[in-house]
């Protein structure tokens, strides 16, 4: 059962079967899921989480030699949802290897500062009419997108070796003292 989230073709079918029960469209499965298959390793990948919103804390082992732990999954699912409605979504596991790897790069191991996780379609329409920041098809409303800052790592530092790495979207907003990471098409702004 532990096996259940690895990257072999039963573990996609795994994550296919539990896409569909909670309502994710194959599409919408097929975006999500494509992790970069990785050589199998040993050890494991660790997220810490702040969320300022709510004051929550989170540090977990979200991948362990070469699998992913789906409760983790779920408590990072629970501590990414959108604080203005409650509703969690299914994060992206890319979008969580991107941040691993990207605390890796900055060598850095303290909490991720989240300004904004998951978005719910009526809240990211409420952003957007109050601000015009913010994206009409938003990779927030996707579980693909989150908006942070890395605790004692000054922002540019962030946002250059967010740039540099070349994984997805990246928006640089230092007036709200936050950088936009998203696992959409290579793209920069900010």
């Amino acid at each position: 059962m532990d096996r259940f989230f690895n990257s072999t073709r039963r573990g996609f079918l795994g994550w296919g079967l539990l896409a569909l029960s909670c309502g994710v469209s194959a599409p919408a499965f097929a975006k999500w899921a494509a992790v970069p298959p990785r050589p199998k390793a040993q050890g494991a990948r660790v997220l810490s989480f702040h969320n300022l919103h709510t004051d929550e804390r989170l540090r977990t082992a979200y991948w362990k030699d070469g699998v992913y732990d789906r409760g983790a999954w779920a408590q990072i699912n629970h501590i990414l949802r959108d604080h203005y409605s409650g509703e969690t979504h299914i994060m992206s596991l890319g979008l969580m290897d991107l941040l691993h790897d990207l605390q890796t790069n900055l060598r850095s191991d303290r909490a991720i500062e989240v300004i904004s996780g998951y978005r719910c379609p009526a809240t990211n329409r409420h952003l957007r009419e109050a601000s015009g920041g913010v994206a009409r098809n938003s990779y927030h409303m996707r579980g693909m997108a989150i908006d942070v800052r890395l605790d004692g790592t000054p922002l540019p530092s962030l946002h250059q070796t967010a740039l540099t790495m070349r994984r997805g979207g990246v928006g640089y907003y230092p007036k709200s003292q936050f950088v936009h990471l998203d696992v959409g098409p290579v793209r920069r702004w900010g």
